[in-house]
């Protein structure tokens, strides 16, 4: 059964980091397009950043792009979000989330989500 599970949320001050990770079991990323997503109380799913498997193209939200890293480490089946210069606007429960390659894009991932999700980690900034 494919499985993905986040890690790595927590409360953290304005202007400070938190890496994301989130483990795939069942399934080998390596030929998913995986993302990662975030809903804050209120508001609809948005797509933070989303990564292809083999070309490394990436997307980014306009309001995480130049903060926020995604990477993979296939050896691991893992991806992680590097998330610097936080802001309370980012506070959310973050997500992440896989799709076959072979039937989706990048840009189509961020827009449209996964096939399989993980359960969600919440991140607060706040002082």
């Amino acid at each position: 059964q494919p499985q993905l599970v986040e890690s790595g949320g927590g409360l953290v001050q304005p202007g400070g980091s938190l890496t994301l990770s989130c483990l795939g079991s069942g399934f080998t990323l390596d030929y998913y397009v995986i993302g990662w997503f975030r809903q804050a109380p209120g508001k609809g799913r948005e797509g933070v950043s989303c990564l292809a498997p083999w070309t490394g193209e990436t997307y980014y939200a306009a309001s995480v792009q130049d903060r926020f890293t995604i990477s993979r480490d296939n050896a691991k089946n893992a991806v992680y979000l590097q998330m610097n210069m936080l802001k309370p606007e980012d506070t959310a429960v973050y997500y992440c989330a896989a799709k076959e390659a072979l039937i989706t894009t990048v840009p189509n991932m961020c827009d449209m989500g996964g096939n399989y999700w993980g359960q969600g980690t919440q991140v607060t900034v706040s002082s």
